[in-house]
């Protein structure tokens, strides 16, 4: 049996950005449940060869004095710090598999720390993300703290430059007020901002677009997962950003391309909360690829070594759509060959005009013969 045997999973999703959830908090062994390598998340993640996802989540025992711990990977096999929406969608999860009800919440230890998400009536999850970092090197960026409070400053990239902030939210976010996002190229912009020399650790992009002091519409290039339709530490980072500039209120409304966000950075505690749905999309197991092989190659061993149909005894009659499946075992005196014989000469001998009149004849005379069998007959 292979390391990645029978390997059961949920498929969750936040505003799009979707996650395959595995839960080992009772395994023997849970750092090496279900065999997750890197290259192994690569193949799950993969939407054309694999399950598809942005990214694969475990549930694990906790380690930190919390109830339980989470472990997230990118589409690309990197293990990001923390990942709101997914946070989400592992309480989500948890809710569906435990049967917990409204107002339930998880103390959830992460790379970024305590993260305490809560079911909400409405099915939704609201997560306490605790304070953002708002110092260069807890983001960390080369960028300098800035008059905003923020590490902020002007970025050069193919020619054009950009006025940013970055904020840490556990994990780093680059942010990048315009006037447009939808005129953004967002494919060629994003890779760039995301390896910048300012990111030692790589960053997360954000794009972001003021409607009004409390409504944000962003767009997303996710640190080793491209342009994804929604990220919940970024909605969060782009928020205490907006507002460190400026440019919006401590409670919006963001807007992404998989919905919207409703994001809280209070003045008293200093933290900052996330409102946003999670949804369960279906259930899988996949099968240990050594066990399928195994299976294939004995249902092949099976088909060969099959004994081929006995003779049946001289005079017997022979039903040849049973018998013959493989081939006709009496081809030197098949019970069916005159039949099809004489077939054979009326296609040969007679024209597709004379062919088709004879079908239409014979359908009119047996449609004609049941009408004459009088009322009461299904037809």
């Amino acid at each position: 049996m292979s390391e990645f045997s029978n390997l059961p999973f949920s498929k969750y999703q936040g505003l799009g950005n979707d996650f395959l959830l595995l839960d080992a908090r009772a395994a023997a062994e849970p750092e090496q449940a279900f065999g997750l390598t890197p290259e192994r998340v690569v193949q799950l993640c993969d939407r054309r060869f694999g399950v598809g996802a942005d990214g694969v989540i475990l549930a694990l025992p906790p380690q930190a004095g919390g109830e339980l711990r989470m472990r997230i990977f990118n589409a690309d096999g990197s293990e990001p710090e923390m990942c709101g929406n997914g946070i989400r969608c592992l309480a989500r999860f948890l809710a569906d598999v435990d049967g917990d009800g409204p107002g339930r919440t998880w103390q959830i230890d992460t790379l970024a720390g305590r993260i305490v998400p809560e079911l909400l009536p409405d099915g939704t999850v609201r997560v306490d993300m605790g304070a953002p970092f708002l110092e260069p090197g807890q983001v960390p960026t080369t960028l300098a703290a800035g008059d905003a409070g923020v590490p902020q400053g002007e970025l050069e990239l193919e020619g054009e430059r950009f006025a940013v902030a970055a904020v840490g939210m556990g994990n780093p976010h680059v942010v990048i007020p315009v006037a447009a996002v939808d005129e953004i190229d967002l494919d060629r912009f994003g890779p760039l901002f995301e390896h910048h020399p300012a990111f030692p650790a790589r960053t997360n992009v954000h794009f972001v677009q003021v409607i009004s002091s409390d409504h944000l519409v962003m767009r997303v290039w996710e640190r080793g997962a491209g342009p994804t339709l929604a990220c919940g530490t970024g909605a969060c980072a782009t928020l205490v950003a907006m507002h460190s500039l400026g440019l919006s209120a401590r409670r919006a409304r963001l807007d992404l391309p998989g919905g919207p966000l409703q994001v809280h950075w209070d003045e008293t505690t200093g933290k900052v909360f996330m409102d946003g749905p999670a949804e369960h999309v279906f259930d899988g197991v996949i099968p240990d690829p050594a066990e399928v092989a195994a299976a294939r190659s004995q249902a092949a061993a099976i088909s060969t070594d099959a004994p081929a149909p006995a003779d049946p005894e001289p005079g017997a009659e022979i039903d040849c759509a049973t018998v013959c499946t493989q081939g006709c075992i009496r081809p030197e005196r098949c019970p069916s060959a005159e039949a099809r014989a004489r077939v054979e000469a009326l296609l040969n001998g007679t024209s597709l005009d004379d062919l088709v009149s004879i079908a239409t004849n014979s359908l009119e005379s047996r449609t004609r013969a049941r009408f004459d069998k009088g009322p009461g007959l299904n037809l």
